[in-house]
């Protein structure tokens, strides 16, 4: 009778032990995370980049060079100039952006010279990254032309402006310093096509376009 009581005793105590077992061993597992919740599971994600929150709004405003296209019906032979831009945009994803720009560049050839002023719309691929972000990116808009042209021989002239439909590609890449400011890096060629007449009334299709190269800022609301 004995043996069979200290049998009994003996699988009660193994039995207890076996049941506060786990629920220490999860006590102990989740202390060790803060606030005493379970631990991440392992396929997590990692959260977006601060800067890639969705819909945050930013700023940005460049200033670089403008190489203007050397094509036979475009800028030929005029030399390199500046070039500006500033603009809004959001950050609809963490890989999505949208924004509007105002812009100008312009170039000489002696006393010759071109001028224009792009209001666009356009969007930013970009790969997310907490410090370098690299991106490519596309815009339309209207492209404010004005050309001036002095008279030589078997040619009357140019002082005329038009207006007309015209698009960008970019390439570009975001430095953060923080998480609301980034420096900037971008190339955009312009492509846009005004009519210009001249002072015998002869219209002239002239490529107004080329390359800007920009140093400039973005920061975040």
């Amino acid at each position: 009778m004995k043996k069979i009581a200290v049998l009994l005793l003996s699988g009660l105590f193994v039995a207890t032990l076996s049941a506060t077992a786990p629920a220490q061993d999860r006590y102990d597992r989740y202390e060790r995370y803060p606030g005493g919740g379970p631990p991440p599971p392992r396929a997590a994600g990692a959260p977006p980049p601060q800067h890639a929150v969705h819909g945050q709004p930013y700023f940005f405003a460049h200033l670089g060079l403008f190489e203007p296209n050397d094509s036979a019906a475009g800028l030929s032979g005029y030399d390199t100039g500046g070039n500006f831009n500033i603009g809004i945009g959001s950050r609809v994803s963490p890989f999505l952006a949208v924004e509007g720009s105002l812009g100008g560049y312009s170039a000489e050839r002696g006393s010759d010279d071109v001028s224009v002023v792009p209001l666009t719309f356009g969007v930013r691929i970009v790969v997310p990254h907490p410090f370098m972000e690299p991106y490519i990116g596309a815009g339309l808009g209207l492209y404010f032309s004005e050309l001036k042209e002095a008279a030589r021989p078997g040619f009357s002239g140019i002082n005329d402006s038009d207006t007309v439909f015209g698009g960008y590609g970019s390439i570009g890449v975001d430095a953060w310093l923080n998480p609301r400011m980034a420096l900037n890096f971008e190339g955009r060629y312009h492509w846009a096509e005004p009519t210009f007449t001249s002072a015998a009334g002869t219209p002239f299709d002239v490529k107004v376009g080329g390359w800007t190269v920009n140093l400039g800022v973005r920061i975040s609301f």
